[in-house]
């Protein structure tokens, strides 16, 4: 990880840059502007004039609406990736962190200690390889845990509905509250 922090405008700038599968071609302001008035399901406006003020640091602080259009019309980039951080700088790890096979690869390598450098370089091999040798991979590491006699990672489904627990009482709200107000 680099320590500049990126601006959203270089961001995009960057992306705009890659050729398009389409056309072969780069993104300028305009066909970007198009792509996004193009999308399906989407109800953003985006004029090229806004376009260039985003690419050029103008403009800063786009609506998420915006940002995530944008990121599908540049071929469903990771929206994190358009944050001003360095930890988002690494598109690559991004997009691989979006195949849920992946991420449960990366949970169970990181209870091994492994550092996280090292793991996103994995990941980001894991995203490449076809379906089944990832799942195969995923099944290695879980008798690998077994084996060293490590707890089994709970899986976090999102579809699987989490069964719900009591109420807290307004005392146990109160502290929870405040217990969370105290980082602030």
């Amino acid at each position: 990880m680099s320590s500049v922090v990126r601006s959203l405008g270089e961001k995009l700038t960057a992306l705009m840059s890659r050729t398009r599968r389409e056309t072969g071609r780069r993104h300028s302001n305009r066909t970007l502007a198009a792509d996004v008035e193009a999308l399906p399901d989407c109800d953003v406006s985006l004029s090229h004039t806004l376009v260039g003020h985003l690419a050029s640091g103008r403009q800063s602080n786009p609506t998420v609406d915006t940002v995530i259009a944008l990121c599908k019309a540049l071929g469903d980039v990771p929206p994190a990736h358009l944050l001003p951080h360095s930890s988002y700088d690494d598109l690559e790890a991004l997009q691989a962190f979006e195949n849920p096979a992946a991420r449960q690869a990366l949970v169970l390598l990181d209870r091994f200690g492994d550092e996280l450098p090292g793991v996103l370089r994995l990941l980001t091999l894991l995203e490449g390889l076809p379906e089944a040798e990832l799942r195969n991979v995923i099944a290695d590491l879980k008798r690998r845990r077994d084996d060293l006699g490590l707890k089994p990672i709970p899986r976090n489904d999102p579809v699987a509905k989490q069964p719900k627990g009591r109420r807290r009482t307004a005392d146990e709200a109160a502290a929870y509250a405040a217990k969370a107000l105290e980082g602030l």
